[in-house]
């Protein structure tokens, strides 16, 4: 037997569902009271394995999906639903269970990668973005459109924040609101997730006291971008020429710095000043606290595997707000699902960084398998690699290069506005030098 039995068949992931098993998503159900008195054509769990699916298969409608979760069953008895059908059983199901099997799914990825940690702390990562939903009178009720001179865009909008792990990219915890509610009150709720052990890392939108203060008292260090003419008092100066300094009674250590990146092109300096909790100048030096920071990067890199890789730039489908609820939760739990497949891969393999694992790879080789209905159960000897994890290793990416200048839009969605041709797509060898600034008291 490869797959459940009888109206349960369509209900798997392909060789993710070992990542997701039926007695995990069976838990959930009844958890939040939502298994069925009795088994429907659509059985709640094959439900929502047909969301889980709908993430990986951003660019068709359900009923396509459905087609592919049942291409694989040859000589089962399936059923095929109609388009009201599947939308009715999706109402039915309610934003609940996905919201808590996203409550189970969540969290630091279990990894041996030395670089997810510096110095003993795991690295994490806070920021927000926005997707575009669907306009429909529903979603408008909760989600308003961006406004514009000429009145209004065409979609509604929704914000998106969440706390990630440095290297492995996994949902540590996530939160969504209308555009109305600011990054900062998101930060301050996703705060409830940092625990001791932790070094947080964030731009200079999230330097507020009352944020740094939350955050340190949760047991957590900060490393935090702050803005070049906020007044920082020098209260004593330290031997690796940063100082320490306060906001309201938290004790704050700077790091100011200029950074020079210098290529045969010419040469590019920019100054940063950032903020820890880190006082001791001997345990965390300030030239390695200047280095770290460029991992902040991370989290743009997995918006931009959610937003683009997976979604493929699309409005989100749901014309409801429940629906979104429902939706962006299943978005959230495939993203890690993949994290987590791609994780274990490079695991396999001692001392390979995993950033060097291919997010593409992994999501293709992931439809794939649910295609062709394999590895849904596992053997009796369990291969934590898989096959996505064995194209992910035959397709490691090269190591990261350096980046010498700041990001800037390749593509415009104005053809008037676009800079392409005068982009230098060239490669460099490239030297960078640290002189940190220390002030006069």
């Amino acid at each position: 037997m490869t797959v459940a039995a009888g109206a349960f068949a369509p209900g798997h992931l392909g060789e993710l569902t070992r990542l997701v098993p039926f007695e995990m998503v069976d838990e959930v159900l009844t958890a939040t009271g939502r298994t069925q008195s009795r088994v429907r054509l659509l059985p709640a769990r094959v439900v929502m394995y047909l969301l889980l699916a709908a993430c990986l298969f951003a660019e068709v409608g359900y009923r396509q999906v459905w087609a592919r979760l049942v291409s694989g069953l040859e000589g089962l008895m399936v059923v095929s639903p109609s388009g009201s059908a599947l939308r009715q059983a999706r109402q039915r199901l309610g934003p609940q269970p996905m919201r808590a099997l996203f409550d189970l799914l969540r969290g630091p990825a279990a990894t041996t990668a030395a670089q997810v940690r510096w110095r003993g702390l795991l690295l994490t990562v806070i920021d927000g973005t926005t997707l575009v939903v669907a306009d429909s009178a529903a979603n408008t009720s909760r989600y308003t459109k961006h406004r514009c001179t000429n009145g209004s865009s065409g979609y509604p909008q929704l914000r998106l924040s969440a706390l990630l792990t440095c290297g492995t990219r996994s949902v540590i915890d996530a939160v969504f609101d209308p555009v109305s509610i600011g990054e900062l009150d998101q930060a301050r709720t996703l705060t409830r997730s940092l625990k001791p052990g932790m070094l947080l890392l964030a731009d200079r939108n999230y330097c507020a006291a009352d944020l740094l203060a939350t955050a340190t008292a949760a047991g957590a260090h900060l490393l935090i971008r702050a803005k070049a003419n906020r007044r920082l008092p020098m209260t004593r100066r330290l031997s690796d020429g940063s100082w320490l300094s306060h906001i309201g009674t938290l004790t704050i250590r700077v790091v100011e710095a200029r950074i020079s990146i210098t290529t045969t092109a010419g040469s590019h300096t920019g100054d940063y000043r950032l903020l820890t909790t880190l006082l001791n100048p001997h345990a965390h030096p300030a030239t390695e606290l200047i280095r770290l920071y460029h991992e902040r990067w991370e989290i743009e890199t997995a918006y931009l595997e959610l937003k683009s890789s997976i979604l493929g730039g699309r409005v989100l489908r749901s014309r409801t707000p429940d629906g979104i609820d429902q939706e962006i939760h299943a978005l959230l739990i495939t993203y890690q699902l993949l994290r987590t497949a791609m994780t274990d891969a490079t695991d396999s393999q001692p001392d390979t960084d995993p950033d060097r694992a291919s997010f593409t790879t992994a999501l293709n080789t992931a439809r794939d398998q649910i295609v062709h209905a394999a590895g849904i159960i596992t053997g009796t000897v369990i291969d934590l690699v898989g096959v996505i994890g064995a194209h992910v290793l035959a397709n490691l990416l090269p190591d990261r290069r350096l980046r010498t200048k700041t990001r800037m839009i390749k593509r415009s969605n104005s053809k008037y506005q676009a800079r392409g041709p005068n982009i230098d797509r060239r490669s460099y060898k490239a030297t960078t030098s640290i002189d940190i600034i220390s002030p006069d008291p």
